[in-house]
């Protein structure tokens, strides 16, 4: 406790806040978000660390995923991000382990429970969707529950602003390895409704996933046929009152490889999402009331070989998976800078699975029965904000069917010294429940507890004329993690990891229409668990496949009213991967890529775009065995009318 107690001393010593600001003029943008307290409020009024992806910002990254653009904010590692197309992407947010950040659409939990981690596959997302990404760092799971350890990415597609009863918007996009990329969008407002469609696809010929490292054995290319189609509708039933439905329809195949350096053909995956859900809004003077539903189904397939007819080997893997989410929670305005938020929301996953299989040994079926879980929670936080002082403190009681009764707590508070200065210092817990996978499955460990943690952090802001930049620290206390353990093949209760780390952002104009905008991150790890050369217990001081240094910079310059050009970095200091079993762990190498992005847009409906990356043709490794894209071109236009 000592430990603790001293380690919050010296963060309240000195910290920081950021502005988000715009990257063509660096204007500070006290911008509007909704995640930080689930209500709408400007980010000087909250000392949580909020980073926003702006339409802007999204608008110029047509030629990548939302897993690239995630991967190039300070904090966030996604791994897979830079493989090829239809590979596993794996969120690491500040140093947490897979499935301890809490994605969201449009503020709702996205997630699938037939996951190991039950986390959400970020393919299923279109980058042309998205208006734009509000990131919040730090344990969340007062306000969002379970998986909320690290932090919550709110992906919001919902558009605003909307006046003309009939828009239109289409893009296309060529490039490398004959990718072919199309959107189009309709949406309008009628009278008291507010419609929004859209339709995107993407297909590539691809490369090989796994990396051929003789040379000589010709791996064939990978290839990716994917498509989302989404729909939204809301009725202002007066000005107080808002009604809204919404569904999106996500499927991708994809052709997969066997293992780390090994090839494999007739090997695919064929994953498909459909949501759908409604809500309302009612907001009064003093109060608003907030309900949402939304229901979820998932079905991932693995089908090697067995769609070729005569295989005399094959197998086919199956999942299925549902949820069910419900919320309901208001916000009161108590006066005197004073407001109290309070809430319950609902949570229900099932999942199941069918394998088949023929060998040389015969063939083989098993299953995995349907089975399901809930959790019951009621959450409330006080929030209190005057021109110079904001703080907010809160607690969530969660029951969940399997393991009982838990709670998390938030306070957070942040000062501001003068015009130019904010400092802000935060503790929260939060909790990770574990999945159906891990307590069901034929590796399943019914006694599995929940994943507890503590995040600790301080931040300072300095916004300037043309310099701003944030600076945060951070630190992480995981407690009873889950582990998978290689000798009695079960997942287990073990893991104990300490995250540190430091944060830096920062934007510059040294001249009009010239910006300078980066992030660099630092993180160090200890983990104790169980070794994965002997099996005893033992210290890791890293955490497998996340960097200790990683630095994004980008040089924009606004060339003339329409031409826009860009050059970007991205360094990734040496991480660890696993090696074979039971052999050491891999040290894979550093990297630095380049790429650039331009843009014309003519009169007030075209723009022509191009988007490199990795112009070098750097050769790199973000998993062992499995290749990183190679030198990529995409360019395309878009038409608005």
């Amino acid at each position: 406790m000592s430990k603790k107690l001293t380690l919050l001393a010296a963060l309240f010593t000195g910290s920081t806040v950021f502005a988000q600001k715009d990257t063509l003029t660096n204007k500070v943008l006290d911008e509007v978000v909704v995640t930080a307290n689930k209500q709408e409020q400007k980010q000087s009024t909250t000392g949580k660390v909020i980073t926003v992806i702006t339409k802007a910002q999204i608008e110029k990254s047509t030629g990548k995923t939302v897993a690239q653009v995630l991967n190039e904010q300070a904090g966030i590692t996604v791994n897979g991000a830079l493989s090829n197309a239809g590979s596993v992407q794996t969120l690491f947010m500040r140093g947490g382990s897979a499935g301890r950040t809490l994605v969201l659409m449009d503020g709702i939990p996205v997630n699938d429970p037939s996951q190991i981690n039950n986390d959400f596959d970020l393919n299923l997302f279109s980058i042309t969707d998205v208006e734009r990404i509000e990131i919040c760092k730090g344990a969340q799971s007062t306000l969002y529950g379970s998986d909320a350890i690290a932090g919550v990415i709110n992906i919001i597609t919902t558009k605003k602003n909307i006046t003309e009863p009939f828009n239109a918007k289409a893009t296309l996009t060529g490039g490398s390895f004959g990718t072919y990329k199309a959107n189009v969008q309709l949406y309008g407002k009628a009278d008291k409704f507010t419609y929004t469609t859209r339709y995107a696809k993407l297909k590539t010929n691809g490369f090989s996933a796994a990396y051929d490292s003789t040379g000589t054995k010709n791996f064939d290319k990978d290839g990716y046929n994917g498509n989302v189609a989404n729909a939204a509708v809301q009725y202002e039933a007066d000005k107080e009152l808002l009604f809204k439905a919404f569904t999106q329809y996500s499927q991708y195949q994809a052709d997969i490889d066997a293992s780390a350096f090994t090839d494999k053909t007739n090997y695919t995956i064929n994953n498909r999402n459909f949501t759908t859900g409604a809500g309302f809004v009612l907001k009064k003077t003093i109060l608003s009331l907030t309900g949402n539903y939304q229901y979820s189904k998932m079905h991932r397939n693995y089908n090697d070989n067995a769609s070729v007819p005569g295989a005399t080997a094959y197998s086919m893997n199956d999942y299925d998976a549902i949820t069910h989410f419900a919320e309901l929670y208001t916000s009161v305005k108590l006066g005197s800078g004073f407001t109290l938020l309070g809430g319950a929301d609902y949570r229900y996953g099932s999942m199941n699975n069918q394998y088949r299989s023929l060998s040389s040994f015969g063939p083989y079926n098993s299953s995995f029965n349907d089975t399901s879980m809930n959790q019951k929670s009621l959450y409330a936080s006080v929030n209190y904000n005057d021109k110079q002082f904001s703080f907010e403190m809160g607690g969530r009681l969660n029951d969940h069917s399997r393991y009982g009764t838990n709670y998390t707590y938030t306070l957070n508070p942040a000062f501001r010294i003068d015009d130019h200065f904010r400092v802000f210092g935060s503790i929260a817990t939060g909790f990770k429940a574990p999945s159906l996978y891990e307590l069901y499955s034929s590796s399943g460990n019914v006694d599995l507890q929940l994943e507890k943690a503590t995040n600790y952090e301080i931040g300072m802001q300095h916004t300037y004329n043309r310099f701003s930049d944030r600076l945060v620290f951070f630190y992480r206390n995981t407690d009873n993690g889950i582990d998978y353990n290689s000798v009695s093949f079960k997942y287990f209760n073990f893991v104990n990891q300490a995250t540190r780390g430091i944060e830096y952002e920062a934007s510059l104009q040294p001249v009009n229409g010239l910006t300078l905008t980066g992030n660099y991150t630092f993180i160090t790890a200890q983990e104790t668990t169980q070794s994965r050369v002997n099996f005893k217990d033992t210290v890791y001081n890293y955490s497998l496949r996340r960097p200790t240094h990683n630095l994004n910079i980008t040089l924009g310059y606004q060339c003339s009213k329409g031409l826009y050009a860009s050059i970007s970095g991205k360094y990734v200091s040496s991480r660890y991967d696993v090696g074979a079993y039971k052999k050491p762990d891999v040290l894979l190498d550093s990297y630095f890529l380049l790429g650039a992005y331009a843009e014309y847009i003519t009169g007030k409906h075209l723009k022509f775009f191009i988007d490199l990356q990795n112009i070098t043709g750097k050769q790199f490794f973000d998993v062992r065995g499995y290749n990183g894209i190679p030198a990529l071109f995409n360019a395309g236009v878009t038409f608005n009318w």
